[in-house]
């Protein structure tokens, strides 16, 4: 069992349960998943962007990431329909803990002027959002062999009803925010 798992269920849990008042365990929020997204526009130009992104990926999520096709064409991007144009990886269950465990603790405190993460990037229902400039801040990738600066999306979903149960859980795994 990972870390932040035991950790969830051993303090965040019960916290969360003490501080908005559930009464049922069950009812209290908790992590669904983790979408790691990237955007390879240079893929559309050379395809060995595109490769060298799905290496980064994999070796970053521990899984093999699903490549994302144009739906639509934009000619002042050069990209026609079917065009391969991106990346994501959907982490759940013990990945997605693992994922989690390494950019709290190894991946954000490798970020350069780092001042914490916006507090304010949820969507109204708990689930935040944010975005890495560059990939090479986790520990797996080596930044000598990195091609080309690739930043990605990071998406958690959580069961939480308001944005306010998403913050507090999240705080309380140990995620860096601002203070409001």
């Amino acid at each position: 069992m990972s870390r932040l798992r035991e950790i969830y269920k051993s303090k965040v849990a019960p916290a969360l349960q003490e501080k908005f008042g559930y009464k049922n365990l069950m009812a209290v929020p908790r992590m669904e998943k983790i979408v790691v997204s990237m955007g390879v526009g240079k893929a559309v130009a050379d395809k060995k962007f595109l490769a060298s992104a799905i290496k980064d990926l994999t070796v970053i999520s521990a899984q093999k990431p699903l490549v994302c096709k144009a739906k639509k064409s934009v000619s002042n991007f050069k990209v026609r329909t079917g065009y391969e144009t991106g990346l994501k990886v959907t982490l759940r269950k013990e990945r997605m803990f693992e994922f989690m465990d390494r950019l709290i603790n190894l991946a954000i405190p490798r970020i350069k002027d780092f001042r914490g993460l916006n507090a304010k990037s949820f969507d109204g229902r708990g689930n935040y959002s944010m975005g890495m400039v560059e990939q090479s801040v986790f520990p797996e990738i080596d930044p000598s062999k990195v091609e080309s600066q690739q930043g990605m999306n990071i998406t958690f979903v959580t069961t939480a009803k308001t944005d306010a149960e998403g913050r507090e859980m999240l705080h309380l795994f140990g995620m860096p925010f601002k203070e409001l």
